[in-house]
């Protein structure tokens, strides 16, 4: 089943993305979002577009893109979810493709309740194998 990605979650994915690149790299350019997402380099220029109109990046006269508050507000709080949701899985013996897969589509819809129900969850089950070593 291919679903059509919805405007948000596209936007989510991107900002992530520039995250995670900024992370590694120290810098993000559009050329290193369209390598790390397999995308071709107009649709990521596109998208550049679109989130740099909307306030969520800034793109510099050399190409180099940062995130804004607002942009890494996004990128930081879907970070999180993906790291502690696929970690949770992985801990609950699922693959870890397979949970880093689920669990890029489930941050995107997952309430803040919820999210927080499997990280408290998380926390506790890590603390009791820590215990256990």
């Amino acid at each position: 089943m291919n679903h059509k990605m919805n405007i948000r979650e596209s936007a989510e994915n991107y900002l992530e993305t520039i995250l995670i690149i900024n992370e590694r790299k120290g810098s993000v350019r559009s050329i290193d979002i369209a390598n790390e997402l397999s995308f071709s380099k107009p649709s990521v220029s596109v998208a550049m577009k679109n989130l740099r109109e909307n306030g969520f990046i800034n793109v510099d006269d050399s190409g180099f893109i940062t995130l804004t508050d607002m942009g890494f507000a996004i990128a930081s709080k879907m970070y999180e979810r993906h790291r502690i949701i696929s970690e949770y899985f992985i801990l609950l013996g699922v693959e870890p493709d397979t949970a880093v897969k689920d669990a890029c589509r489930i941050e995107h819809i997952i309430s803040g309740e919820s999210f927080n129900a499997i990280r408290g969850q998380y926390e506790r089950l890590k603390n009791e194998r820590n215990e256990q070593l």
